[in-house]
């Protein structure tokens, strides 16, 4: 079986789906890898690494579709809506796709990979499971994000995160709200707090409490309940208007008090919540900054731009998106093992084995056959049962 890696062409996109360490493993278990000229550049892989373990390298990207029988990818159609759709004539019946899609995006993405014939697994559906850890690409990905979101707020704030005491006197230290406690939120509490910052959180899920707590946050008590705040899967649910809105109200004091607000809040396949608004904002301090996690959704700030910085009532909102790209060298690392451990899954004898009773296969398992077979992508576009 041939493995073909291209090149990413999401603008800006500088990860790469597999490292020439991973290789060995690979080709321990019978597979061969093609790799697109300049592939892994742009992270800090070049050619001649995957040379040395082993990899063929070919200059043009069409040569690596036409070759590969898996290709694997980091931002596939659907989750790159850029360029994405350029690769689907590429694709052909019985090739195997692996990569980010964003399933519960749009149908008509979904069902335009579907078309193509691929057997597609879409690596954001993982089920949080133990036997998947191994495999969870998007929380690892939600990792980099979280801790890069402390950096980009700590280079932009005009003070310092940690307490010093001087001959100057003392700097007290920056105080951090963090409002969703995800993957990603835990680990921009963890990073704020070995940064020397003062580190609250809150979350609608009411388990996430011990968690805060377990990386060094105090989690924020709201005198409200979401009856229904967390899915079978772990992921916070969409709540009503009402609640949101009482949320708000709640959450302002705490927004105003803070020199630095991260927002990590999303519900899979929903508009982000809205959760900072321009009256919280205007009641910052000068200097403040707010970094939206949240922003490719729409934000969970109320005047975020999508992949822009700003500055509003003296706040500066920082709306980048795509923060896994900014940290390459180890976002590739972590992706390329999450990757490998689901390649090895997978596969056995060199065959793909699709077994639906297997709960990270079914789960994955997106499009078959020219037809979108995912159960929970289904149901989320009301598509009729699949018999």
């Amino acid at each position: 079986m041939l493995i073909g890696i291209p090149k990413e062409t999401f603008p800006g996109e500088r990860r790469v789906a597999l490292i020439p360490a991973a290789l060995p493993n690979l080709k321990k278990a019978g597979f061969d890898v093609i790799v697109q000229a300049g592939a892994g550049s742009a992270a800090g892989y070049p050619d001649s690494t995957y040379a040395e373990k082993g990899a063929q390298l070919v200059p043009d990207r069409a040569e690596v579709f036409r070759s590969a029988d898996i290709v694997i990818q980091v931002l596939s159609y659907g989750s790159n809506d850029r360029t994405g759709k350029e690769d689907l004539p590429l694709l052909r019946r019985g090739q195997i796709l692996i990569g980010f899609l964003r399933p519960l995006g749009s149908i008509e993405t979904v069902q335009g990979v579907a078309a193509t014939g691929v057997t597609s697994f879409s690596v954001e559906l993982m089920p949080r499971i133990t036997r998947a850890q191994s495999m969870d690409a998007l929380s690892s990905m939600s990792t980099i994000s979280g801790y890069k979101a402390v950096i980009l707020a700590a280079a932009t704030l005009p003070r310092l995160f940690p307490m010093f005491t001087t001959a100057a006197g003392t700097v007290t230290p920056a105080r951090v709200f963090v409002i969703g406690a995800g993957v990603a939120g835990l680990q921009a509490i963890a990073t704020a707090k070995r940064l020397g910052a003062v580190v609250s959180a809150y979350d609608v899920r009411a388990a996430s409490r011990e968690q805060v707590q377990s990386v060094g946050g105090r989690f924020v008590e709201l005198p409200i309940e979401a009856a229904d705040a967390q899915d079978q899967r772990g992921y916070a649910k969409a709540q009503e208007e009402s609640f949101v809105r009482r949320q708000r109200e709640l959450l302002g004091r705490v927004v105003a008090e803070s020199d630095v607000v991260i927002t990590a809040a999303v519900v899979p396949g929903k508009k982000s919540p809205v959760l900072v608004t321009d009256d919280m904002v205007a009641r910052m301090a000068p200097g403040s900054v707010i970094v939206d996690l949240a922003a490719e959704r729409g934000g969970n700030c109320e005047l975020t731009r999508p992949e822009e910085q700003i500055v509003a009532h003296g706040v500066t909102i920082v709306g980048h998106i795509n923060l896994g790209s900014a940290v390459p060298y180890h976002a590739s690392q972590m992706y390329a093992r999450n990757i490998t451990a689901f390649v090895l899954h997978l596969f056995r004898d060199g065959k793909l084995n699709v077994d639906t009773a297997d709960e990270i296969t079914r789960e994955t398992l997106l499009t078959r056959d020219g037809e979108v077979v995912n159960l929970r992508v289904r149901e989320f576009f009301s598509l009729p049962p699949k018999q």
